[in-house]
């Protein structure tokens, strides 16, 4: 694992101490990787609603297609 040091003004510095204590992370590195993997879902989650909102329209889902998918269920489930 690669390491990487940072610099805070005090302000900064006291936010992630008292996060690191009120939230129960163990280090500032976890909580600093926390916030990274959030960042990172928050873009793949963009990235994702953006390719959808860019795609064409699909099928149109009505009555029978959600008949149509409880059957399937049912046959596949044995119920």
């Amino acid at each position: 694992m690669g390491t990487m040091n940072i610099s805070l003004p005090d302000a900064l510095k006291s936010y992630v101490d008292d996060q690191v204590s009120q939230r129960g992370f163990g280090t500032h590195s976890e909580y600093v990787r926390d916030l990274i993997r959030k960042d990172l879902e928050r873009h793949q989650l963009r990235d994702t609603l953006l390719a959808g909102a860019a795609s064409p329209p699909g099928t149109p889902v009505d009555a029978a297609y959600f008949d149509a998918l409880r059957q399937r269920i049912r046959q596949n489930t044995g119920t």
